[in-house]
């Protein structure tokens, strides 16, 4: 064992703000709601559900996770966002269709008193979504400064202690890493030019590192993986994660492939397609935004299955990933996948799946688990980014010099011998010698 680290309580109320009330962010809050009223449970979520060994199996000690580290109860938790529509979180959540009505009407007055906040917006990147509520200033950095003040705003108004900033709003264009990202100095400037590399998802990351306000995206959009970002919310002492909340199809390769490799049966080609109808499935629509995610999607499996490391097995596999707008399927997205893998001798089998998921029911707990967990990391003196968490993301965030970890099994240890670490447990190797000495 090891000293613990330095946990600061979390005492006092704890403020969650959303970039984008729609159909992920609005069943987040609603079922947090139902969670307190006891009219649900909080089913998907690691730190409410999930459990963590310490020491040796003999030891028996397997306390929940929310009783071991000093998370935020859900009854501290207070909520606001941006929209680019000013329906309240009510009305977002009944057009968008997830959660049924009844459930929604037991809540329905917190929700009612959740309104969006004027949203920064560009529909140069989003090309498949207009608003009205949207702020309006000379230039990007100015937008910055107004994101601030409502920063500053809300935790005035509601007495707020602290504050997480989790991106749930579309999925923009794809951007390629420009030399306005590389420093601070360069960034501000390009925000205060106008520079077209910088978007909207940017802007935010960088109201709220400067606001001293941990982050996280849940989408594919390039927001805070650049340099000038990282480094500020390391100066700022502001941990930040991302990107893309790991649900549906993806999730499901990230359980698959480590499976294959581990018994290393060969892949000659993976097809994923995918059907949904809700405004995400509108939004990727738009080819420009599709690419944002499908480079999101494609990464996975190569730095899985690691070819070059096994190329009898995985050399030049092919991989291919499809979505499809279907507006009568709503958020009930399905996915469908077909496997060509061979095995002894390389004789050839398959595998089929088809995944018929509910997207925001599976991102609600991701976006619990990354407020509870960001502010965690913050109140233990963490900053920057937190590879720790790539448990949730398509593509996890990790230093430049790094490959991402996708592998499910693999970040779930990671995640949970960071959190040994932070109470100075024995971090758990499962080399189990020492039962047989």
């Amino acid at each position: 064992m090891t000293d613990p680290v330095t946990i600061e309580p979390p005492r006092g109320k704890l403020g969650v703000m959303l970039p984008g009330l729609g159909a992920v962010a609005t069943t987040f809050i609603a079922g947090v709601y139902a969670i307190r009223k006891g009219i649900s449970k909080p089913i998907g979520s690691l730190s409410q559900m999930g459990t963590v060994r310490l020491g040796k199996r003999t030891e028996k000690r397997v306390p929940k996770i929310k009783d071991f580290v000093e998370l935020a109860g859900l009854d501290d938790l207070v909520f606001g966002g941006w929209d680019i529509f000013d329906d309240n979180v009510y009305l977002a959540a009944r057009k968008a269709g997830v959660l049924n009505k009844d459930l929604l009407d037991e809540v329905r007055f917190d929700l009612e008193e959740i309104k969006p906040w004027k949203a920064v917006f560009d529909q140069g990147f989003v090309k498949k979504l207009s608003g009205d509520n949207v702020k309006e200033a000379p230039t990007k950095f100015e937008l910055a400064q107004l994101l601030m003040e409502d920063i500053r705003n809300f935790k005035e108004i509601h007495g707020l202690d602290r504050l997480v900033m989790i991106w749930c709003a579309s999925t923009e264009v794809f951007l390629e890493p420009d030399a306005v990202h590389q420093t601070l100095g360069a960034f501000e400037q390009a925000m205060k030019d106008n520079h077209p590399a910088i978007a909207p998802s940017m802007i935010y990351a960088y109201a709220a590192i400067a606001s001293g306000v941990p982050f996280a995206n849940g989408a594919p959009n390039l927001t805070v993986d650049i340099p000038a970002l990282i480094e500020y919310a390391r100066e700022k002492k502001v941990p930040i994660a991302g990107k893309d909340f790991k649900t549906g199809q993806t999730l499901m390769k990230t359980i698959l492939a480590p499976g294959l490799k581990a018994r290393l049966i060969g892949l000659n080609g993976w097809f994923s397609t995918n059907i949904l109808g809700n405004r995400d499935g509108e939004v990727l629509d738009d080819p420009e935004s599709f690419k944002t995610k499908e480079e999101s999607k494609l990464s996975v499996l190569e730095h899985i299955l690691q070819p070059e490391l096994y190329p009898d097995l995985y050399e030049d596999f092919y991989h291919k990933v499809r979505i499809n707008y279907y507006p009568p399927r709503g958020d009930n997205k399905e996915g469908w996948d077909n496997l060509d893998i061979f095995g002894w001798l390389g004789y050839p089998m398959q595998i089929k799946i088809d995944f018929l998921c509910r997207d925001s029911i599976l991102a609600a707990p991701i976006v619990l688990d990354l407020i509870l967990f960001l502010d965690l990391a913050q109140r233990s003196g963490m900053k920057g980014i937190q590879e720790w968490l790539s448990f949730y993301f398509k593509s996890p965030h990790c230093a430049p010099e790094l490959y991402p970890e996708h592998d499910l099994f693999i970040q779930l240890m990671k995640l949970k011998n960071t959190l040994r670490y932070l109470k100075g447990e024995d971090l758990i190797t499962h080399l189990g010698l020492e039962y047989y000495d």
